[in-house]
């Protein structure tokens, strides 16, 4: 039992020992994974992307595309720049106005506040 046991922990040790390198770099990726698959999803659906926008904030073609055009490359620059480590701060920044900007941009603030008990 302890000579297997012993064992299992040279195995694991072995293995985080090698993998050790590579697992920030995982970390990161799935940090960013949500911005990285909303930027290649506008990049597939930009004509249903535009049309939304333009459709909401009855703003024509014209600023409902930049729109989508700013979210995805905001989203896919910041996604480089934290992969990359480079000015990781304002990177994150960069992904928070996003946020902030797809749920103005979306009506979540019209969402009425539920009544106090």
């Amino acid at each position: 039992m302890d000579k297997t046991l012993s064992q299992l922990e040279d195995a694991a040790d072995n293995l985080l020992r090698r993998s050790k390198s590579y697992i920030p770099h995982l970390a990161r990726l799935c940090l960013i994974s949500t911005f990285l698959d909303d930027a290649i999803r506008m990049w597939f659906q930009w004509t249903d992307q535009a049309d939304y926008v333009n459709v909401t904030w009855r703003c024509g073609a014209f600023v409902a595309n930049m729109f989508v055009l700013w979210n995805m490359v905001a989203q896919l620059v910041g996604c480089g720049m934290v992969l990359i480590r480079k000015m990781v701060p304002l990177a994150v920044g960069l992904l928070f106005a996003v946020i902030v900007i797809q749920v103005s941009s979306h009506s979540a603030w019209a969402v009425p506040a539920l009544p106090l008990p």
